[in-house]
């Protein structure tokens, strides 16, 4: 008799979601940059991960600003550079992946997060003396907004399907072209204009 599993792990799950992103995508990666999102999507599993950042708190003053804390990790010593470089690039991603839609309502959009994730996995890349480390922390710099689209697409697939979702999942679409909001409209029976006539629809 076979054994059936009823329990899957978080990082079995997250695994498995990454690998569809990638290929729902098409993006071609190597495995070590797969097994990195899997981290940091378990990373933020917990919530108050997001929140806590005492590491760019110093002497009382908390920096709130992502500029902030780029400029607060570049003058900081070595060990603690690349945790505050890590963390910044980490969280800019997930945000951007997770609630790029809730960004485009805020006075600073996706492009801004992505420009400083960019900027700290490329500065952490040269910090870090492991070279395959460095060389994965660079894929993140250039392909950014790459793998937001790969947790984008994690992000839809798990959710709810309101009102208030469908308006907002319409609205990316809109707005960006994105490729994973257009298949989830699809799959819910929502068939939007192909990219080229949302294009013509604007300059008219």
């Amino acid at each position: 008799m076979e054994k059936t599993e009823f329990f899957v792990t978080p990082r079995a799950f997250f695994a498995e979601m990454v690998e569809q992103g990638f290929n729902k995508r098409k993006i071609k990666t190597h495995p070590s940059v797969k097994f990195y999102l899997v981290q940091v999507l378990e990373y933020y599993l917990d919530a108050k991960n997001l929140f806590e950042d005492q590491a760019f708190e110093i002497s009382g003053r908390k920096y709130d600003t992502l500029a902030e804390q780029f400029l607060l990790a570049t003058q900081s010593p070595a060990l603690e550079k690349q945790g505050m470089l890590k963390k910044l690039g980490d969280k800019s991603l997930y945000i951007s992946g997770f609630f790029g839609d809730s960004l485009s309502r805020k006075i600073v959009d996706i492009d801004y997060y992505a420009n400083m994730g960019g900027a700290a996995y490329a500065s952490l890349a040269d910090c870090v003396q492991e070279d395959t480390s460095a060389a994965v922390y660079r894929i993140f710099s250039r392909q950014f907004l790459d793998f937001v689209e790969v947790l984008t697409y994690i992000s839809h697939e798990s959710m709810i399907q309101t009102d208030q979702s469908l308006l907002r999942l319409y609205d990316r679409y809109l707005r960006t072209g994105s490729a994973s909001a257009q298949e989830k409209l699809v799959q819910m029976g929502i068939l939007p204009l192909p990219a080229d006539q949302m294009k013509l629809g604007k300059q008219d």
